[in-house]
Order: structure tokens, then sequence, then C-alpha cells
């Protein structure tokens, strides 16, 4: 089928029974605020490391709940632990404690 101009892409579902979900739980159980997240994006709005690097915190909380830990750590380095994703936070979820503890659970 070459030269038809079309390829085939590779699968793009989650196995969630394949990743280890085993560290958000334990992040949950460390900081209970995490599971209020409703994923609105406030804080990756008004992220001043966003400007500057691919930081999104959504993104890592998103990771983190599907258990891909792979992508999570390049994605931690960026963040400078401010606090002002904190402040615009609806739900009042502790996302520096949240990134503090994620990066305790995966031994930086």
């Amino acid at each position: 089928m070459a030269g038809w101009g079309y390829s085939l892409n590779k699968d793009r579902q989650i196995d969630f029974d394949a990743n280890d979900r085993s560290v958000y739980f334990r992040v949950i159980g460390l900081e209970p605020s995490l599971g209020k997240c409703i994923s609105c994006g406030s804080c990756s709005a008004t992220c001043s490391s966003a400007v500057f690097t691919d930081l999104d915190i959504r993104k890592i909380f998103v990771l983190l709940s599907r258990g891909e830990l792979r992508d999570l750590k390049k994605h931690l380095d960026d963040c400078m632990l401010c606090g002002k994703c904190i402040l615009v936070c609806p739900r009042g979820v502790n996302t520096r404690n949240v990134i503090l503890t994620i990066r305790k659970e995966l031994e930086y």
C-alpha cells in the first residue's frame, strides 16, 4: 500500500491496568487536597515558569492520576515553587505541597 499517502497511527489508548497508580494514591494520602482538583487550569494559567518552559501543572496532575510516571519527571523540574498557583486555585489545592510530595515519592 505504499504510494497511497496514508499511514496507520499508533494506538493512543491508555491501559490503566498496566500503569502504576500507587504513587497517586500515596500523594493523595499525604496531601488530600489534590482530590479536590477539578483540572480547571487556573494554576497553569498563572504559572510564572510556564512562560519560559513547557510546565503545565494540570498536565502533571493528570499524568500522576493516570500512572504515567516516566513522562512526569521531566515536567517536575521546571516548577520554581513560587506558590502563585495556590493563590488562584478555586478549590484550595495546595499545589506546591503536591509538587514537593510527588518529588519526594519519586525519590528526587
